[in-house]
């Protein structure tokens, strides 16, 4: 996966092979900064009963896809590392995007700066 901060937008960019364990047809999301509402790198809570449509489920080894909550809709990524990037947006198809990437704290300061400038 990639991230960039493009102009005043975040952007994400699946491999192909992430793409299909999400069960997304989503190659690239461009998400304007003024619909994240916050960034954090915290663990996310999550729990039996979010119902996964589409998606993939390997406990302890990868949560991929699309999950509907009492939160509303989001969208996972997410695989046994604990580097947790977590967008909570507004005015989006999604409620929250939960990732896991390299040095999510980085992440996480450049996206609350960018929102700032």
């Amino acid at each position: 996966m990639n991230i960039s901060i493009v102009g005043d937008r975040v952007k994400l960019e699946l491999e192909w092979y992430e793409q299909l364990w999400a069960f997304t047809l989503n190659k690239i999301w461009e998400i304007p900064l003024s619909h994240i509402t916050s960034a954090t790198s915290a663990e996310p809570q999550s729990s039996w009963s979010e119902i996964r449509a589409p998606g993939t489920s390997l406990p302890g080894v990868i949560k991929a896809g699309t999950y509907y909550s009492r939160r509303g809709k989001e969208f996972w990524y997410v695989t046994k590392d604990r580097d947790y990037l977590t967008l909570e947006l507004q005015d989006e198809s999604y409620k929250r995007i939960i990732l896991t990437i390299d040095d999510s704290e980085a992440w996480v300061a450049r996206i609350n700066q960018s929102k700032i400038s």
